[in-house]
């Protein structure tokens, strides 16, 4: 293929480029976070092997521009992200709290969830905000992130890749699922992260996160990511599971899409989409 019309993984007439294009789709993946901390033994991979307590932002940007790449980087850069994830996981282990087994960060199991917590997180969360897809659409977009779970090292014959077959994993998930120490831990950081000392009033106020307004807007979206989860994940968590949350983590959720879209587009498109059509000569 010609270097300068490399479409990479997907392109711009794929579905995932389609649910990519809503900004609102970053809340798709705080969504999948507090998925991923009913996992017992994904979420003490993560605490046992990241720095997210210390780094929490830093440790964001860097998953951003891993996803970033998949979604928009060349054949090239996909495959080199893509390669360094898989040896970084290939030599990480941690202890499951319950049993106090040892166990490898890139076991299938795990990698599947995290993978569909993710892509499910992002689709549910586009579309709860009023992008409308077809039920081929819906599909499409399952099939078409196979791709990513390939990359982690993932057989995509063993991945859900249509509504119907992530609803199902989901149901054969849901016994294995629980709240530990850690999840609840890594649940509450995530609603009430720190503000790092080494950043000015200015920056902290872009990022939502200073005291005042600022920090409730955060707790808002925080919020609404939890209010996004199925029914039976905010049980585990404590919550409720009434239609009514559903109806207004609906209604919130288009709110914060309405707002997005009255930002300037050369503002809300991510540099990597833009660089992206560029490459592809659709600037």
């Amino acid at each position: 293929m010609d270097s300068n019309r490399d479409m990479g993984l997907f392109g711009p007439e794929s579905v995932t480029w389609k649910v990519h294009n809503e900004p609102i789709v970053t809340m798709g993946g705080l969504r999948s976070l507090y998925l991923q901390a009913l996992h017992p033994r994904a979420v003490a991979a993560i605490v046992q092997n990241s720095g997210y307590k210390s780094d929490p932002w830093g440790r964001f940007m860097r998953t951003s521009d891993y996803v970033g790449t998949v979604l928009y980087g060349s054949t090239g850069e996909v495959e080199r992200i893509a390669s360094r994830i898989r040896r970084m996981h290939s030599r990480l282990t941690a202890t499951d709290p319950r049993t106090g087994e040892q166990f490898r960060v890139d076991e299938p199991d795990l990698l599947r969830w995290v993978h569909v917590t993710e892509v499910e997180s992002f689709l549910t969360t586009a579309r709860r905000a009023g992008l409308r897809l077809t039920d081929d659409e819906v599909d499409g977009y399952y099939t078409e992130q196979l791709k990513a779970a390939e990359l982690v090292g993932l057989d995509p014959a063993t991945v859900p890749g249509t509504a119907a077959e992530m609803a199902a994993y989901y149901e054969d998930m849901r016994p294995r699922l629980g709240i530990t120490r850690e999840g609840a831990e890594t649940a509450l950081f995530l609603t009430v992260p720190p503000v790092p000392g080494s950043w000015g009033l200015g920056r902290a106020l872009r990022l939502g996160l200073s005291f005042g307004p600022p920090r409730w807007a955060y707790l808002g979206i925080a919020g609404t990511a939890v209010a996004l989860l199925p029914a039976w994940a905010r049980k585990m968590y404590g919550g409720l599971g009434l239609p009514t949350t559903d109806l207004s983590a609906d209604l919130s959720v288009r709110g914060m899409r309405l707002l997005m879209a009255a930002v300037p587009a050369r503002y809300r498109m991510p540099p990597m989409r833009q660089a992206a059509l560029d490459r592809v000569g659709l600037a």
